[in-house]
C-alpha cells in the first residue's frame, strides 16, 4: 500500500508476468467511476481488455504502446457525448476517470501508464474497430496495468515558479 499515491504515481511501462486479480481490476474501475464529472452525468464507459491478441493489436496503430507486450491487461476509457449535461466536458470527465485509475493502481501496488488515444483519429478508429466501440462513443485513453518490473525514483515535482498568488 502506498502512503501517498498521488505523489508516488509514475508512468510504469515494464511489468512482471504476474497476473492482476479481478478484485483489483474492479477496484481500478470503481476508482474511475468515482471521478467527478460535469453535472454528475458520468459520460464514460470502460472496456477491460485481457486478451493478448487484442492487446497486441493496439501496437499496430499506436506508436507508444510497446509496453502492451508485458502488461496484465488494459482499461479503455471511452466518452459518450450523448450522456453529457454540458457539451464538451466529457474530455475533462474522462481525464479525471483516467487519473483516478492511475492513482488507484499505485494504491494497490500496481503499475499503469496513460496512453493517449483521443484526439488522434488513427488511434480512435483503431480502438473503435479493435474492440467494437459504437460510433457514438469515443475511445479516450488506454491504461495498460500490471505488477511493476521497475521501481521508478520519486521526484519532487513541485515548482514554485509555476505558482501565482491572486493574479498572474
Amino acid at each position: 500500500m502506498s502512503k501517498d499515491p498521488i505523489l508516488e504515481r509514475r508512468s510504469v511501462r515494464r511489468y512482471t508476468a504476474q497476473d492482476v486479480e479481478e478484485k483489483d481490476v474492479r477496484k481500478l474501475l470503481e476508482a474511475g467511476m468515482s471521478a467527478p464529472s460535469a453535472g454528475n452525468e458520468r459520460p464514460w464507459h470502460f472496456v477491460v481488455i485481457r486478451d493478448r491478441r487484442t492487446l497486441e493489436g493496439v501496437m499496430e496503430f499506436h506508436p507508444y504502446a510497446k509496453m502492451i507486450k508485458e502488461c496484465a491487461g488494459a482499461i479503455l476509457v471511452c466518452g459518450d457525448p450523448s450522456l453529457e449535461k454540458y457539451p464538451g466536458f466529457w474530455v475533462q470527465d474522462c481525464s479525471a476517470a483516467t487519473e483516478n485509475i492511475l492513482i488507484m493502481a499505485v494504491q494497490l501496488g500496481l503499475g499503469a501508464v496513460w496512453l493517449g488515444i483521443y484526439p488522434i483519429e488513427e488511434r480512435v478508429n483503431g480502438l473503435r474497430k479493435l474492440v467494437g466501440v459504437p460510433d457514438e462513443v469515443v475511445p479516450f485513453s488506454l491504461i495498460p496495468f500490471g505488477h511493476p518490473a521497475e521501481v521508478r525514483k520519486l521526484i519532487d515535482r513541485y515548482d514554485q515558479q509555476r505558482v501565482r498568488l491572486e493574479k498572474w
